[in-house]
């Protein structure tokens, strides 16, 4: 199906937060919770651009599910015991373009729309289980919020959003833009311990961040 996603320079700009990320990466899924949790509170209407930060090519090899097993272990014991409820490594998909292009392609028809998909896409693969590289799951999540599936024009913007995070500086999954605000995954602090990740919230950071990206709404 045919669809109308915009290239990098046509995406909103003004009241957003954007975030660079990938639809595969745990660390982003407690961001973007928190994101909308605490913009609920404040009840102010700004939009979440997510753009494409496949790491896939980032890394030049595709992520293992056993590695975001770990990461998942780590944030459910660590910084989100309600999160990744139902996560299994066994319905994880072998690449994210799939993903990521049909959320670009439902922000090519609204903002909001394509953050629907976008944080479906999430709830999906870590609430769910579900493996969101399968045509059929996207298609089912598509039709439940009205998006359209992907064609190669969506395929194409997906990539020119990674050409663009990284003309911007964007230093991994998720990197957050508001205005002239940037910042690299400022929900959580992640230091590598051994062979173990150790996570802690920063809600000093976040709270700064917060403030910063709603002070216009």
């Amino acid at each position: 199906m045919t669809s109308s996603a915009r290239t990098p320079s046509e995406q909103p700009r003004g009241a957003v937060i954007e975030v660079f990320a990938d639809v595969l990466c745990p660390f982003t899924h407690v961001g973007l919770r928190r994101i909308v949790a605490h913009r609920a509170a404040l009840g102010v209407d700004v939009p979440v651009v997510c753009r494409a930060w496949p790491l896939e090519r980032v890394n030049g090899e595709p992520l293992a599910a056993s590695l975001i097993a770990e990461e998942v272990v780590d944030l459910r014991e660590q910084v989100a015991p309600d999160l990744f409820s139902n996560f299994d490594p066994g319905a994880f998909p072998e690449t994210s373009l799939p993903a990521l292009s049909l959320a670009s392609a439902a922000y090519g028809l609204d903002v909001h729309l394509g953050e629907r998909v976008s944080l479906a896409l999430r709830d999906a693969l870590f609430e769910q289980g579900r493996n969101i590289g399968d045509r059929r799951v996207l298609a089912d999540i598509a039709a439940e919020l009205g998006a359209e599936l992907p064609d190669d024009g969506d395929t194409a913007a997906v990539l020119a959003e990674w050409q663009e995070g990284q003309r911007r500086g964007v230093l991994g999954s998720p990197h957050f833009f508001a205005g002239d605000e940037s910042s690299f995954c400022p929900a959580l602090d992640i230091r590598r311990v051994g062979d173990r990740l150790h996570i802690t919230a920063d809600p000093a950071a976040f709270d700064a961040f917060m403030t910063r990206a709603f002070s216009g709404a």
